[in-house]
C-alpha cells in the first residue's frame, strides 16, 4: 500500500538551521535530565528519552511521589508545558533566549509546582559542555525550522512505528535521545554483546556499557549528516561482512566506515516517488544485514504484523 504524500515529508536544510538546531538540543538535555532524575532505571537508559507527540516532543509521564508531571515541547504554539497530576501547569516561551535563560525559567517554573529537578547542570555527548547556567552561546529559536523539524520526526516516527511492528522479540519504543539529538528504535537478538569501549564526549563510559549491552541492531533519523538530516543504521557488536552487503534503495543508501553506520539522506527519502517505501526499504535491508549476517534466530524474532488483521 502506498504511503504518505511526498509533500507531507517537509524540505529542512541543516545549515538554515543549525543556530536553533544546537539551542533547542540543549533545551531538550535540560528536560531529559529532570525526566532522568525521576524515572526509574530501564534497560539501556529508555527512561530517560523523549516521544514524538501531537504538538512537538514530551517526557511522557514522569512519577513524582504518588502523582506525576509531563513536560512537552509543543512546536506548534511554541511553548513549553509542565503539567501536573495535581491539576497545576505552567509554561515557558519557546523563543530566542540564551540556554542560561530556559533553564533558570524552567527549574523555576518546575520549583513553583512544587517539583525538585536535581540535575548534573551540563551537557552530554557534545565536545564542548557549557553549563546551562552559563550558556549564553546558544540563544537562537526560529519556530517556523522548529515545526518544520517536529514534522520530520512526525513522519520518521511513522514508519519506524511501521518497521517495529514486524518484529516480536526484545525491541525499544521509538524515542528521542536527548544525548546525541536523534530519533531511534533498536532490535535486539537476546544476546549478550562485549563490553562497549565508550568514547562519546562528555559522557562516561559506563553509560555506552549500560546502552550496548546485549547484541543490537539499532537505526534511526538524525538532523545531521546530511543536507537535510540523515537516517542511519548500524549493529553492535558489527558482524563480519556486514559492511559490505547489498542494502536499498541501491544507489543511496552507503555504509560510512567513518562512523561504522549505513546512512541514507533524508533528502533523498523526501524527494522518492513513495517516501515511505524508499525508508522501509532502508530499514529492513540495513536490519537483515545484521541479523543475517550476525546469526540472529529470525523465525523467532519476527513475524507478520498483519496475523490478526482477518479477526478484527
Amino acid at each position: 500500500m502506498k504511503g504518505a504524500p511526498r509533500e507531507a515529508w517537509p524540505r529542512l536544510l541543516v545549515e538554515d538551521w543549525t543556530p536553533t538546531r544546537d539551542t533547542l538540543h540543549m533545551w531538550t538535555q535540560i528536560v531529559g535530565k529532570v525526566r532522568l532524575a525521576h524515572a526509574p532505571l530501564l534497560n539501556h537508559w529508555w527512561q530517560v528519552t523523549l516521544y514524538v507527540s501531537p504538538r512537538g516532543l514530551t517526557t511522557s509521564a514522569i512519577p513524582y511521589g504518588t502523582g506525576a508531571f509531563d513536560i512537552e515541547f509543543d512546536f506548534i504554539d511554541h511553548q513549553l508545558s509542565i503539567r501536573s497530576s495535581e491539576g497545576a501547569g505552567r509554561r515557558v516561551r519557546l523563543e530566542p533566549k540564551p540556554v542560561a535563560r530556559f533553564y533558570d525559567e524552567t527549574i523555576r517554573a518546575l520549583d513553583e509546582l512544587g517539583i525538585e529537578a536535581p540535575i548534573q547542570p551540563r551537557p552530554n555527548e557534545v565536545e564542548t559542555a557549557i553549563p546551562f547556567a552559563e550558556d549564553h552561546q546558544h540563544r537562537s529559536y526560529d519556530p517556523t525550522a522548529a515545526h518544520l523539524f517536529w514534522r520530520q520526526l512526525l513522519q520518521a516516527d511513522r514508519v519506524l512505528g511501521e518497521f517495529r511492528s514486524h518484529f516480536v522479540g526484545k525491541v525499544s519504543p521509538v524515542h528521542f535521545f536527548w544525548g546525541a539529538m536523534d530519533l531511534a528504535c533498536t532490535r535486539f537478538s537476546g544476546r549478550s554483546a562485549p563490553p562497549h569501549p565508550g568514547g562519546a564526549p562528555n559522557c562516561g563510559d559506563w553509560v555506552m556499557v549500560e546502552g550496548y549491552s546485549r547484541e543490537l541492531s539499532s537505526c534511526g533519523f538524525w538532523p545531521g549528516g546530511g543536507a537535510e538530516g540523515a537516517f542511519y543504521s548500524y549493529a553492535y557488536p558489527e558482524p563480519d561482512g556486514y559492511a559490505d552487503q547489498r542494502v536499498r534503495p541501491a544507489g543511496q543508501a552507503r555504509y560510512a566506515r567513518e562512523n561504522g553506520q549505513y546512512l541514507l539522506p533524508y533528502e533523498a527519502v523526501r524527494t522518492a516517488g513513495d517516501p515511505d517505501r524508499a525508508l522501509l526499504e532502508f530499514l529492513h535491508s540495513t536490519y537483515e544485514a545484521a541479523a543475517e549476517r550476525g546469526g540472529w534466530d529470525r523465525g523467532m524474532l519476527e513475524d507478520d504484523p498483519g496475523r490478526w488483521a482477518r479477526r478484527r
